[in-house]
């Protein structure tokens, strides 16, 4: 904001003319704030970071000198030969070349707040050619492109859709999940608030394909931006007759809500979902029903997460062939994953599926500072992968089969400096306090698991309670209710599975060898060294 203040006063003060727009996240989130200008007839040219003093002087320079201040640009959006002289293409730099932006591809580029640059860029395309086909049709295109639920499950999209479209009754509802409660994690809400159009767009073709006429978006309370841009979003929608009664002309009629939740972590499962948005607490029920059954006020219910429902549009306008290029068999398309932690270049990344950890983190992300020493994914519910797992694809089964799951699309990099013990201690935190208490296996069995953790930590565990502590966590893992349960050991088990010999240390020999248990830490001061 004290950036975007300095531009306006520098404009205003050297009487130029200029239109400011303020757009979403482009992704390297490590070079921001990011500030752009464009001259007509000349190529887009990016600088960052920027602080005040720094835009106000690019600004004189370029706009009223002529000089584009080629030493403080990141990267230029113009066509090859466009740009002054050591600038490079933006999508050259490290960070961004080896990605592909699908969901993204509009993410930075158009102002949120503005119908018009969505329309200008093929928007609302995917919904035209939707409501030309049938919903079975729109189904089969799903189905061929493979996608699968990008909120962390994996399951194919189609056939959560197919098996509503079939259930009986006439209401049906559809509903885009974005409570994203996992800490490190901001790619739904970068999406919202960079591109919220492609979402509701999804959440439209999603709505006709199954047959529903009424739509909800979830969304937690604190995302104060992404909810104002959603309803300016849905406001112009209603303007341009794209919601209502029969859009674009078509027998389909379809309206959104926005519901606005606490924010609790558990509500990001289906059932705890539904019932926070029908007014009561939100708590996992058994299934079945599944909700694509009896869900929403006992209706049958889709619940999509919101880069599924955002890559939609891409699909239906671009064909599922167009689609499959991206990922492997069984794991198409691409995934956004936020990149944080000890990494050089964090922030909002795409990559297509398959892509080696190896290659995020270094080549995307510039590796870390110090020594690598592992990275967690999938956010409390995920595990926390060592080095030896590097070269693994990114994929649903692959990333299961390593111990921990890909999530919604948090990845958090961590070095030499960085605790097991206590990263694990960390994340079951979390989840225990997010757990909702239905049953006893997650509220006491998590309960119980951090007091051990706290005890390693503090120096005051023998081995027999790290026996204990596995015993523990393979329990709530078989037989909690809901998904937060089932996944909440995750951590545990993958830093007891790939660094044991830390809980051993911690244990054993009272030492924390990355120096961050202070109950472990001996320090002396040598008063000969001191001034």
């Amino acid at each position: 904001l004290d950036v975007l203040k300095s531009v306006k006063q520098t404009l205003k003060e050297n009487g130029l003319k200029a239109r400011v727009v303020q757009v979403g996240c482009i992704g390297p989130c490590y070079l921001e704030p990011l500030m752009d200008i464009a001259i007509p007839g000349r190529p887009r040219i990016s600088y960052g970071p920027v602080d005040p003093a720094s835009a106000r002087k690019i600004i004189e320079r370029y706009l009223i000198d002529g000089n584009p201040s080629s030493d403080l640009a990141i990267g230029h959006f113009g066509v090859n030969g466009d740009a002054p002289d050591g600038i490079p293409h933006f999508f050259d730099i490290p960070m961004l070349k080896p990605q592909v932006r699908v969901v993204l591809r509009n993410c930075g580029f158009i102002a949120p707040d503005e119908i018009d640059h969505y329309l200008a860029n093929n928007g609302y395309a995917g919904l035209q050619k939707a409501l030309r086909l049938t919903p079975d049709e729109v189904i089969g295109i799903v189905k061929e492109a493979g996608i699968r639920g990008r909120g962390g499950a994996g399951f194919p999209t189609y056939r959560k859709w197919e098996i509503c479209r079939a259930a009986e009754g006439k209401t049906k509802y559809m509903i885009c999940n974005s409570s994203e409660g996992d800490p490190g994690a901001f790619m739904n809400r970068a999406l919202i608030e960079s591109d919220p159009h492609c979402v509701l767009e999804g959440l439209l073709i999603a709505g006709y394909a199954i047959g529903a006429h009424h739509g909800y978006i979830y969304i937690n309370s604190d995302y104060l931006l992404a909810i104002a841009r959603l309803k300016t979003a849905v406001e112009q929608m209603r303007e341009y007759g794209l919601l209502g009664e029969r859009i674009l002309d078509s027998d389909f009629s379809f309206d959104v809500t926005i519901k606005e939740g606490a924010g609790a972590f558990v509500c990001g499962e289906e059932t705890a979902l539904i019932g926070s948005i029908e007014g009561r607490r939100g708590m996992p029920k058994a299934r079945p029903p599944f909700p694509a059954v009896a869900g929403l006020f006992g209706k049958p219910t889709i619940i999509n997460n919101v880069e599924t429902l955002g890559t939609l549009p891409n699909i239906i306008r671009n064909g599922a062939a167009w689609y499959r290029q991206f990922g492997f068999d069984g794991n198409y398309g691409t995934k956004t994953f936020s990149l944080v932690g000890k990494v050089r270049r964090g922030g909002l990344i795409e990559v297509p599926l398959g892509i080696k950890l190896r290659d995020i983190i270094f080549d995307i992300g510039g590796g870390t500072w110090r020594k690598f020493k592992a990275v967690q994914t999938g956010g409390p519910s995920g595990g926390c992968l060592s080095e030896e797992f590097l070269d693994i694809q990114v994929g649903y089964e692959s990333m299961t089969a390593a111990g921990s799951i890909m999530g919604s699309g948090g990845m958090i990099v961590m070095d030499e400096e960085t605790c097991a013990v206590d990263l694990a201690l960390y994340f079951l935190n979390f989840t225990q306090k997010e757990s909702c208490g239905k049953c006893s296996p997650c509220r006491v069995g998590t309960w119980q698991m951090v007091k051990i953790l706290e005890n390693i930590v503090r120096g005051k565990a023998d081995s027999a309670d790290i026996a204990r502590l596995q015993t523990l966590a393979d329990t709530v893992q078989r037989v909690s209710l809901c998904g937060l349960g089932q996944t909440a050991p995750n951590p545990v088990l993958t830093t007891l599975r790939y660094f044991r010999n830390e809980y051993l240390q911690h244990v054993n020999e009272k030492f924390c060898p990355a120096n961050i248990c202070q109950e472990l830490v001996d320090y002396f001061i040598e008063p000969t060294q001191c001034n």
